[in-house]
C-alpha cells in the first residue's frame, strides 16, 4: 500500500542543527551533496545515538557491497516498492536506479511487475522472486536458494538477504513515522 499524504507522526529534525547533528547528518549524505539531508536521515537522528549505529550498516551496503550496484538496486527496488515505501523506493529509482541503467520498464516492474516480467532477464528475476518470497513468507525455498547459489557466492547471498532486510527495516520505519517525500523523488507508477 503506497504511502499517504498525511503528516508525519515523527517530524523529521529542522535547521539550525545542533553540532552534532549537523555533523552526522554530514556523514549519512554523499560528500559535497548540494541536496538538503533527506527526511528519513533527519527523521532518524531525532535518536541520535541509534541514528549513528544504523548508519554504517546502511553505508556499507552502498558503498561497499560485494554484490553488483545493479543487483543491488533491483533488490532495494522491489523491496521497498513491496513494502509500500514509495519514499525510499523514489529515492534510489533518481539517486542510483536509473544512474545504473535500470530502464523505464525495470523501474516500473519494481512495482506492477512480477518475477516472469518481460523487464527482467533471467537473472534479474531471481532478484526479484528473492525479494517476493522474502516479503511473503520471511524465507528462501530451497528451490530459490539453489538457483541464487548458481550465480551468487555465499558472502553475496548473504549481503543481498541483509539488504532486503534493511530496507524493509527502513520501510517499517518510513511508513511507521510516516516520513514524508522528497518533493524531487520519483513517484510510484499510476495505475
Amino acid at each position: 500500500m503506497p504511502q499517504t499524504a498525511e503528516q508525519p507522526r515523527i517530524a523529521p529534525l529542522q535547521p539550525p542543527y545542533a553540532p552534532e547533528i549537523e555533523a552526522s547528518l554530514r556523514k549519512w549524505m554523499p560528500p559535497g551533496s548540494e541536496v538538503e539531508p533527506l527526511k528519513l536521515f533527519r527523521t532518524l537522528n531525532v535518536h541520535d545515538e541509534l541514528a549513528s549505529r544504523m548508519r554504517p550498516l546502511g553505508a556499507g551496503i552502498l558503498g561497499h557491497g560485494r554484490v553488483a550496484p545493479r543487483d543491488r538496486e533491483i533488490v532495494i527496488a522491489r523491496t521497498c516498492a513491496r513494502a509500500g515505501a514509495e519514499y525510499e523506493w523514489g529515492v534510489h529509482v533518481l539517486a542510483f536506479a536509473k544512474p545504473l541503467g535500470l530502464t523505464d520498464a525495470q523501474i516500473v516492474a519494481t512495482v506492477d511487475g512480477r518475477a516472469d516480467d518481460d523487464a527482467w532477464s533471467d537473472a534479474e528475476s531471481l532478484l526479484i522472486e528473492l525479494c517476493d518470497e522474502l516479503h511473503d513468507t520471511a524465507t528462501i525455498s530451497d528451490g530459490l536458494w539453489a538457483r541464487l547459489a548458481a550465480s551468487y557466492a555465499e558472502d553475496q547471498l548473504l549481503e543481498l538477504l541483509v539488504t532486503a532486510g534493511w530496507y524493509r527495516l527502513l520501510s517499517y520505519v518510513i511508513n511507521g513515522a510516516r516520513v514524508q517525500r522528497e518533493p524531487w523523488a520519483a513517484r510510484f507508477p499510476a495505475g
